[in-house]
């Protein structure tokens, strides 16, 4: 389990207050609550952490919006270390969706939308406030669109180590640990940017295996693929990209290649051409038919019949 960073208690509050607290000191954002009468339970207070500002945040909202509306009104100069202390948050950001438990952490870039659901469950979070202007010297346009911290990585055990550091430190001390915190991320951020092209293949890689064993699950599309990978539907058609097909089109082909393997094969009997088309993950019979035609240029009927399956209509 991972050690409780914050410490934070809260108190029934109203919605307006936290609203105030959570603008004046993290900037503009649009605050859903879970009940639409009466006081959420929450908290948002500043705090000097190893040389840099931050906030503490706890609510129970249905979630929090950074809209277009937010960032005109207010200018982003910060990117914000998201770290998840206790609870669930599911940040939106760059299309692209990150499930973020205890101890994950996600760079949030404030110049574009973002979206925090925390379904109405307590969450307690600590926001450090990354100077905008520090962070593009430093790093350029790699820390930029927002960015998840792997867990799985050994930075991340020295990112979390720093962080502890930085909770327990004076308040004017600290600038060792954030010349530590930069390099650390920054090194992180260096090191995902040369390994994208391979963490994406390697989505790709899950997502045709995934199809491979689920294709015949007529309830098994693009979307469930998503989910299933933990990434948006948006980000996995982009990764798809280079294939030249869509999930969805690669789900079809798939399909369909399955139905046309048996019903060439002599595998399909009795005329059952219908319950191929079933076995291999249609549910419309009509849409099967017009998409065997279109790729085989023939009737699924007509290929049976060669097989041998005398008397299949199709």
């Amino acid at each position: 389990m991972t050690q409780e960073l914050s410490h934070i208690t809260t108190d029934e509050i109203p919605i307006e207050v936290l609203r105030q607290d959570i603008n004046e000191i993290c900037g503009a954002f649009e605050i859903e609550p879970a009940h639409r009468e009466g006081p959420s339970h929450g908290l948002a207070r500043s705090q000097r952490m190893g040389g840099f500002d931050a906030a503490l945040v706890s609510l129970d909202a249905q979630h929090v919006n950074r809209t277009r509306t937010c960032i005109r009104r207010d200018p982003a100069e910060y990117l914000y270390m998201l770290v998840q202390d206790v609870g669930e948050c599911v940040v939106h950001q760059n299309g692209a969706a990150t499930l973020l438990r205890p101890g994950d952490m996600f760079l949030v870039d404030a110049t574009r939308p973002s979206q925090f659901i925390y379904d109405g469950k307590l969450s307690h979070q600590i926001s450090v406030h990354l100077p905008r202007d520090e962070m593009i010297g430093r790093f350029g346009s790699i820390c930029e669109g927002g960015v998840a911290v792997d867990r799985t990585d050994p930075l991340w055990v020295a990112l979390r180590a720093v962080l502890c550091k930085m909770t327990q430190c004076p308040p004017g001390a600290g600038t060792q640990l954030s010349e530590a915190f930069y390099g650390l991320l920054g090194a992180y951020l260096h090191q995902r940017h040369t390994q994208l092209p391979d963490a994406r293949g390697q989505i790709v890689e899950q997502a045709l295996h995934l199809m491979a064993r689920h294709f015949r699950d007529p309830d098994f599309g693009p979307s469930k693929l998503a989910s299933e990978l933990r990434v948006s539907l948006r980000s996995l058609q982009r990764y798809f990209e280079p294939l030249g097909e869509t999930p969805g089109q690669r789900l079809l082909h798939l399909r369909l290649a399955r139905a046309h393997s048996e019903l060439s094969g002599g595998r399909c009997r009795d005329g059952a051409v219908a319950d191929c088309a079933y076995r291999c993950g249609f549910n419309d019979l009509s849409h099967f038919y017009r998409a065997f035609r279109q790729r085989y240029g023939t009737t699924p009927g007509a290929v049976a019949a060669l097989s041998g399956n005398a008397g299949v209509i199709g």
